[in-house]
């Protein structure tokens, strides 16, 4: 268990910062709108969230190469990696006109919305504007996956951790008005993450193909190749654990958009306690990713102990550190607040939602490990099931009662959220635990060849 502990810390460690450094893109962009003030923080959050709710569907169908590339390197077969990254690629040029085609949607209905006029008026334009990065994000997450299923992850590290850089300078020039560049305000932050999106697109590129060249001869030549069959076995495996991810985001983007028709203070505090919390969970989701590899990997080398090994200490290390990061939030909320907004009525709201925050960090860990190491068995069903129910059925609807009827505001819409955590923790926790007592019976596996 200690061997195993070192190896995953190795590649966990820099998917981690490398999470943090994709979540530290929002929050500079919350930071740096804030001075515009609450209903700029306000629309930034639901515009960024409604966005992501539509899109992470499609980068959620690239996570079936977890499994997919984990398994074929396990194995030892670099071909078969390269073939799936050919039909990652692929399937990520087919799904950008759909998450386009629904942006533009959502952008044209926004009346609908309900929103708080002085945040309705700033949404449309960063929705319209942010759809342009769709391809560009898409393929960073083909590279990612293809990176991180070869143990491959400074790369990952180092092109989200310069992301930043670019994401700040570009929103320093085009929100306030520098470097000869108009002041565009929250549409100005859009167009930063764009950019932003297509620098990590091309790093990663770059990145894929040295790391091709470093093989020299021991490189396979597998031409560029589509296949019908194969991209059916990426998107079987791949469309649950989307729906899985689109699911929980979505659950998220609809709270906003409920704390969006409450006034621009506590849909503001909702925001910045929401990006805190988010940070936090970057912990969990890197261990999460680095598990399914681990356990992925184990599996495609036939190594069913392994694999059992390497999940239960993926739960067990984010276990230790969830309860030190709830820790911190509940002790220490109004820093964390006050680094983004001086108003003392969003610090007053946003430290009670810290501390319901404090509250659910184990849980919040747990279900996103708990869902990586079971997408690296090969089961992304159970997953999506379990986030239907517990954040669907029983969260969001106890939250929005809660919030409009009994009266909490947007304290009672996080406290129905994180009911829902709780349940949805539990139940993939116990499933994952009845998993490892069969030590993984190749029925319960996809199968790793397509037809041809």
């Amino acid at each position: 268990m200690n061997g195993e502990l070192s190896r995953l810390l190795r590649l966990a460690g820099p998917v981690i910062i490398g999470e943090i450094g994709w979540m530290s893109m929002g929050l500079v962009d919350t930071l740096m709108v804030g001075p515009l003030g609450p209903a700029a923080i306000g629309a930034t959050g639901i515009s960024s969230g409604v966005f992501m709710a539509i899109a992470i569907f499609g980068m959620g169908l690239m996570l079936g190469l977890d499994a997919l590339v984990s398994r074929a390197f396990g194995a030892g077969d670099l071909g078969e990696c390269l073939r799936w990254l050919h039909q990652g690629l692929t399937l990520a040029a087919l799904v950008t006109v759909p998450v386009m085609g629904l942006t533009w949607i959502a952008f044209s209905t926004l009346a609908a919305w309900g929103l708080h006029a002085d945040i309705a008026m700033l949404v449309g334009p960063y929705l319209r504007v942010v759809s342009f990065g769709t391809l560009p994000l898409l393929l960073y997450a083909v590279f990612r996956r293809y990176l991180q299923g070869l143990h491959v992850v400074g790369p990952i590290m180092v092109a989200l951790v310069t992301a930043n850089l670019v994401n700040a300078v570009a929103n320093w020039a085009l929100i306030h008005g520098h470097l000869g560049m108009p002041a565009l305000g929250v549409e100005g932050a859009a167009w930063a993450t764009s950019a932003a999106r297509l620098y990590l697109a091309t790093f990663l590129g770059l990145a894929v193909l040295r790391q091709h060249r470093q093989r020299g001869a021991a490189h396979p030549t597998v031409p560029f190749s589509p296949s019908v069959a194969r991209l059916r076995t990426l998107v079987r495996i791949g469309a649950p654990a989307a729906s899985q991810v689109t699911l929980e985001v979505g659950v998220f983007a609809a709270a906003t958009a409920l704390a969006g028709q409450l006034d621009p203070v506590s849909s503001a505090a909702h925001q910045i306690a929401l990006n805190a919390a988010s940070l936090a969970f970057m912990v969990p989701l890197g261990l999460a990713s680095a598990g399914a590899v681990r356990v992925g990997h184990a599996v495609g080398a036939g190594d069913p102990g392994r694999a059992v090994a390497a999940g239960w200490t993926a739960l067990g290390t984010s276990a230790v550190l969830m309860i030190a990061i709830g820790l911190v939030l509940f002790l220490w909320p109004v820093p964390l607040l006050r680094a983004f907004t001086p108003d003392p009525g969003v610090v007053e709201i946003g430290t009670d939602l810290l501390a319901i925050a404090a509250g659910f960090q184990l849980f919040d860990g747990a279900q996103a490990v708990a869902t990586g190491v079971l997408r690296g068995a090969g089961d992304t069903r159970t997953p999506m099931l379990t986030n239907m129910v517990g954040h669907w059925g029983l969260g969001l609807p106890v939250g929005y009662v809660l919030c409009f009827r009994a009266g909490l505001g947007v304290q009672g819409l996080w406290l129905g959220l994180s009911l829902g955590l709780v349940f949805v923790s539990v139940i993939l926790t116990w499933v994952w635990a009845r998993r490892t007592h069969t030590l993984f019976p190749p029925a319960t596996l996809p199968p790793l060849e397509p037809a041809p």
